[in-house]
């Protein structure tokens, strides 16, 4: 059953799993169990866990992980690669079209409505140019397998996107439980991706930097669900870990409390949303942000990545456009698909997702972490009539796309292996002088048998992506 892919029949193994279906036939399936409660064991003890807003019982929460791993073959990474980095490329291009002359307006290619109705919109960049012309410097793109060849992007992630911590150290358990794997099988390594991140936030520095660019990471604090991956990531890179209380405006810079006074930083990582970043131009009640960051930023003075006002691309009203965008941009057809998605606040579409809510996903535009959506097949009949509801009060809120066949992996349980629904959300990271797409990323793993929700706050689960070499 070592297949991810829709098509194969059942207990059939893809080449790409061929070397480790062979070593997992002649392994005793205890071994794999008690390897399992190691790797359970290791993330608890390491503090591998992220939080879940609104369960109070449960503010420690461990992501479920399966020793099985995700394998993917050079030829199909190559193929992925690419439509990644098409994609990233218009996406940056739209972000500084929008915020600047805004041709793809005029040109009637996107509604006007919907960027000048649109809360991720953000009037404080128009004409602001970020350092090195770069609004998206850390991009997490969710794609999905129906396939063998057929791979569709579900959502953007353009904004502040989180789990590369957890790629990171899935591949770290997977070479300490089962280190004879990696001598058998060449995969591409994940674990230069900190020195990668360093190395990216760095060549973005604004033109104030004068010497080696200072690099901190800028957390909402401990109570964030995604704080252990703030804190990974700032320790893994060797940057400064800081919140909104340890930074000041000093002489035109964006400075860090130290024991010596305070330091000038030059790229903030900021993991804090656009609203409560600078409580002096956003919400004047934020405790999280800088008072004032923002005029520093608009002149010049520090690179904040990634750059405010970037949630427009990965606006889910926004996304069934990005064909458009990335032919607009790129005078390319788009390498990856797209999903179809009905708009909700164009009243023929809405008219057809009340009349198909059963068999449809429907989510909120700006959501994110699997919160506020509907499942159409796996919901009650009362779900259903409570979410036509809010749709009725709130059309435009919302987006609906098919229930889609999405590919299955392995996942070992007690009773043997067992097929569980997938998704992907490879890293990319972008500066001036180039693009950097990790090898594999972040799988996902639907760890209720049939769910189609891989979404760690819906209960989803991890596994190791293994990317093979050429």
């Amino acid at each position: 059953m070592l297949t991810d892919n829709k098509s194969a029949h059942v207990g059939s193994v893809r080449e790409p799993f061929s070397t480790y279906g062979g070593w997992l036939d002649n392994e005793d399936p205890a071994r794999i169990l008690q390897k399992s409660a190691q790797a359970e064991a290791f993330f608890r003890t390491t503090g591998i866990t992220f939080n879940v807003y609104g369960e109070e019982d449960a503010d420690e929460r461990l992501i479920p992980f399966d020793v099985v791993p995700r394998i993917i073959s050079a030829s199909e990474w190559r193929r992925l690669s690419r439509g990644i980095e098409q994609r990233v490329r218009a996406i940056n291009a739209f972000l500084h079209d929008i915020y600047h002359r805004q041709e793809i307006l005029r040109a009637g290619r996107i509604p006007t409505e919907l960027i000048a109705n649109n809360a991720a919109f953000l009037p404080h960049m128009v004409g602001v140019n970020p350092p090195g012309g770069v609004y998206t410097h850390i991009v997490g793109t969710d794609i999905v397998r129906t396939g063998p060849d057929e791979f569709f992007v579900l959502e953007d992630n353009a904004r502040t996107p989180s789990g590369v911590s957890y790629m990171l150290e899935n591949r770290e358990t997977m070479l300490q439980m089962f280190p004879e794997l990696f001598s058998r099988i060449a995969v591409q390594q994940v674990s230069d991706y900190p020195t990668n991140l360093r190395r990216s936030l760095a060549a973005s520095a604004p033109d104030a930097c004068t010497g080696k660019p200072v690099v901190a990471v800028l957390t909402p604090g401990i109570h964030n669900s995604a704080y252990f991956e703030h804190s990974y990531l700032a320790d893994q890179m060797g940057a400064e870990l800081v919140e909104g209380h340890d930074l000041r405006v000093v002489d035109g810079r964006i400075t860090m409390r130290t024991t010596q006074g305070y330091t000038p930083i030059d790229v903030i990582y900021r993991r804090v949303d656009d609203e409560y970043l600078d409580p002096m131009n956003f919400n004047p009640d934020s405790m999280l942000g800088v008072p004032g960051i923002m005029d520093v930023y608009r002149s010049g003075g520090i690179t904040i990545a990634n750059a405010p006002g970037t949630g427009i691309a990965d606006d889910k009203a926004l996304y069934s456009y990005m064909p458009d965008i990335v032919e607009f941009y790129t005078g390319e057809r788009p390498l990856l698909n797209n999903v179809q998605t009905w708009r909700c606040s164009e009243p023929d579409q809405l008219q057809y997702v009340l009349d198909n809510l059963a068999e449809l996903v429907v989510k909120e535009v700006h959501g994110s972490g699997g919160y506020g959506m509907l499942v159409g097949p796996a919901a009650s009949k009362k779900e259903v009539e409570d979410f036509r509801a809010k749709l009725i009060d709130n059309a435009p809120n919302y987006i609906a796309q098919p229930t889609l066949a999405l590919s299955t992996v392995p996942i070992f349980t007690k009773k043997g292996l067992s097929p569980r629904h997938v998704d992907l959300r490879p890293f990319v990271l972008v500066s001036p002088e180039r693009i950097d797409i990790t090898p594999g990323g972040l799988t996902r793993v639907a760890m209720t048998e049939g769910s189609l929700v891989v979404n760690s706050s819906q209960g989803g689960g991890t596994k190791d992506t293994w990317v093979l070499e050429e």
